[in-house]
């Protein structure tokens, strides 16, 4: 049950994301999340994007933020490298680890460090680029837009991923809460098959979980809870 819980919270959450991001499909702006727990530090990195025409958000630690990344679909990310509880580095390697196409998003990293190992190990997980305190905010503007311009979009989700019916049906139901005893009973199934199908789900959308397997079907609209 909890982890059933967990999947309609997850997609509860997602899903509330996607419809506001396709509502906001018209407005030209590009988004930029800022994850940074220094409250003044983000505030003045606020301030100075939005007045050079961009929409920004800020979370103000790395779970938060990696929350609103899967939330709000950020155009580009500026993320700090050292954080309590979740540092920068963990933020994208989760980031990456739940979903490979959330690197198609631009991220950068903010740090007061000049550290050679610590940049080879940002770039290594994906970093697009690094941003030194104290801020040159003409630079930060400069690297922004640079990094926005390469960005490569693509489609939800990419076309070799196939479910089929079964697939759809128990991880759709899966997503919205609901045990594999549940679905069972919804679909006229036995617990066994119910599980063998999000199995397989999970297999072809290379994710340890069900909790996974949803959220990644749900970013590729592979499935519509």
């Amino acid at each position: 049950m909890a982890e059933a819980a967990a999947v309609a919270a997850a997609i509860y959450s997602l899903d509330g994301g996607l419809r506001r991001s396709q509502a906001a499909m018209a407005e030209p702006r590009e988004k930029i999340l800022c994850i940074e727990d220094d409250h003044e530090t983000a505030a003045l990195i606020a301030e100075d994007l939005v007045d050079r025409g961009f929409e920004v958000e800020v979370a103000y630690d790395g779970q938060e933020g990696l929350s609103a990344i899967l939330r709000t679909m950020p155009d580009l990310v500026l993320c700090d490298v050292c954080m309590p509880a979740m540092s920068g580095f963990e933020v994208l390697a989760q980031l990456t680890g739940l979903a490979p196409r959330f690197g198609d998003i631009p991220f950068l990293f903010l740090t007061a460090s000049t550290d050679r190992d610590n940049e080879l190990r940002g770039r290594q997980l994906g970093a697009d680029d690094y941003v030194t305190k104290p801020i040159d905010f003409d630079i930060l503007f400069t690297i922004v837009t640079a990094r926005l311009a390469r960005a490569t979009r693509v489609g939800p989700w990419p076309s070799v991923v196939k479910l089929n019916e079964r697939e759809v049906e128990t991880l759709t139901w899966a997503a919205r809460g609901k045990t594999s005893l549940e679905i069972a009973k919804i679909l006229g199934l036995s617990k066994r098959t119910v599980d063998f199908h999000i199995d397989s789900a999970r297999d072809k959308l290379g994710v340890a979980t069900r909790v996974q397997a949803a959220i990644k079907a749900t970013l590729g609209r592979l499935i519509d809870p």
